[in-house]
């Protein structure tokens, strides 16, 4: 019988197919339906940092001076009050969610100073949560903030949650930095159980009519798989920390490339708002099938068999392969 179990931040999984965060995992009815249908765990929406901001007085009063003399003061902050749960109701959310479903429940923050992260760290393990997953999203958009900097606002970040609480903590991150691998390993030293590749940068656009910025939102392409998979075969062996996939996860060929790259666990969300909870089955039975006709025993079987330290040619990995890449398709172009 095949064994499609994996770990992923010291929680046994029965399979490696993970939900991500999205608006599906707001109602209970959806993450029981998502057990039901396959999925091995859950990460909730994210808890954001400014709700837990705009949740103190301070800051309510802090926000509130000089109104009067410029009226759109208020606007620079969004609304967060009527975001989701709340911090009081997200955490009444986990300990319903423990009750509902049977698999690990993990629980995300969102933001990027301390401020009362360690605070919601804690109160989340006290919820039940099985892990925490901090959702790191932050644009450097000061020039005179340095790289290092940036840096160190990471890994501190990291250290002290991880200092605050008793379960794992992984760490979502977008590939912005100068040594991807480099960053990788510091936030590994500084105790991150795992690391979840990569967050996506929602990108405002243009109104051209009304000459506003307006946010867009565009679910995942299996495309976007390409980037992570490159990253995790890169890190699979350089680094203690469980690795994640996550963005461009669809079928259940993305999660096999996703485990052959070295990753614990695929993660999925626009697949689910795409096609519905129900597909976590379809992709669970085609991976099944897979491994059936490939002759594969278990998922730890694939893991990282296709990482560039077990590949026969790891400049595919590399400038090398950039090379070829562009060479090739100029071939092409000309046999054309």
């Amino acid at each position: 019988m095949l064994d499609l179990t994996t770990t992923y931040l010291g929680l046994r999984l029965k399979n490696p197919i993970v939900v991500s965060p999205s608006p599906l995992c707001e109602e209970i009815g959806n993450l029981v339906h998502m057990e039901d249908a396959g999925a091995a765990a859950v990460v909730l929406h994210s808890l954001f940092e400014e709700q837990i901001l705009i949740e103190s007085q301070a800051l309510d009063q802090g926000l509130s001076l000089g109104v009067e003399s410029f009226a759109e003061s208020l606007s620079y902050f969004p609304d967060m009050t009527g975001y989701n749960l709340g911090p009081e109701g997200y955490l009444e959310h986990i300990r319903k969610a423990k009750q509902a479903v049977s698999i690990p429940v993990i629980a995300s923050l969102n933001g990027v100073t301390t401020g009362g992260w360690i605070k919601y760290a804690r109160l989340m393990q006290e919820a039940g949560a099985d892990a925490l997953e901090l959702n790191i999203f932050y644009v450097a958009n000061d020039p005179a903030l340095s790289g290092v900097q940036v840096e160190e606002m990471y890994t501190s970040l990291v250290s002290h949650v991880k200092a605050s609480v008793r379960i794992p903590v992984a760490v979502k991150l977008a590939p912005y930095f100068s040594s991807m691998a480099h960053m990788a390993k510091q936030l590994d030293e500084a105790g991150a159980d795992g690391l979840v590749l990569f967050n996506r940068f929602y990108q405002p656009d243009f109104d051209l009519e009304n000459l506003e910025v307006v946010p867009a939102l565009h679910l995942s392409t299996p495309h976007e798989l390409l980037l992570r998979l490159h990253w995790v075969a890169t890190l699979y062996g350089q680094i203690k920390a469980d690795m994640a996939v996550t963005g461009g996860v669809h079928t259940a060929h993305d999660v096999l490339k996703a485990m052959m790259a070295g990753a614990r666990v695929a993660m999925m969300t626009s697949a689910l708002l795409r096609h519905g909870i129900d597909h976590i089955r379809t992709v669970l039975r085609e991976l099944v099938e897979w491994m059936e006709e490939h002759e594969y025993e278990s998922v730890r079987q694939m893991q990282g068999s296709m990482s560039r330290r077990s590949v026969a040619d790891p400049s595919a990995f590399s400038r090398a392969n950039y090379m070829k890449v562009l060479s090739s398709y100029a071939v092409k172009m000309a046999v054309r």
